[in-house]
């Protein structure tokens, strides 16, 4: 653990905090892709399989399981509450998911670290996780009306996973550790998918703009 882990845990647990912030006051999801987080909640279970074989810390089991539980939670009150889920966008998030998981699935098996089925499924977790957020950035460049919590919920998920790739670069150099390829290029792929959005949400909050990407 150190500073940079904490900072990503804690940035991506803020992310998830103000999107069911959103869903349970205003009763909404508007904005959010279900195609997203059905995808996030595939890349949770794939990854932390190891909930049953291995024990790190109280801290890694207990930010697992909340990782797992909201994931789900976000995915249900999007398909089956009553409320929230007559405000999805389902004509606009229309990104076809299901075709980035096989080939997520057949890299994983291609190139990995070790070929077991908990490593394979780990490995197709970090490939999965780096083109999750390409239905919801889609669909943010197809929605009008873009409020602040959605807005803040992608930059936070950004900018977890820029920490993340800060705090391998520390324990690279701090600890020594070996080089750790596939969780370094899928990071960095990750990372620069959020480039853009980056770039207009920085660009929105300078000039007390209202929030849009280009089409």
């Amino acid at each position: 653990m150190n500073v940079f882990r904490l900072a990503g845990d804690m940035t991506h647990l803020l992310s998830i905090i103000l999107l069911l912030m959103k869903i349970r006051t205003m009763k909404s999801c508007a904005g959010i892709s279900l195609k997203t987080q059905e995808l996030y909640v595939i890349v949770f279970i794939t990854r932390y399989l190891d909930l049953f074989t291995k024990y790190f810390s109280f801290y890694n089991t207990v930010m697992k399981l909340v990782f797992l539980a909201t994931s789900i939670t976000i995915v249900w009150y999007m398909r089956y509450h009553k409320v929230v889920r007559q405000t999805y966008n389902k004509d606009e998030d229309t990104f076809r998911h299901f075709l980035l998981v096989l080939p997520c699935l057949v890299l994983a098996l291609v190139i990995h670290r070790s070929f077991t089925t908990t490593e394979v499924l780990w490995t197709f977790s970090l490939y999965l996780e780096a083109v999750a957020i390409l239905p919801q950035l889609v669909l943010l460049q197809r929605s009008r009306n873009i409020d602040n919590l959605t807005e803040n919920y992608v930059f936070l998920l950004g900018a977890y996973r820029a920490l993340y790739l800060v705090n391998w670069v520390y324990r690279f150099f701090a600890e020594k550790r070996q080089t750790r390829w596939i969780p370094w290029i899928s990071g960095i792929i990750q990372t620069a998918l959020y480039a853009d959005f980056f770039y207009y949400y920085i660009k929105s909050w300078k000039n007390r703009e209202k929030f849009r990407l280009p089409e």
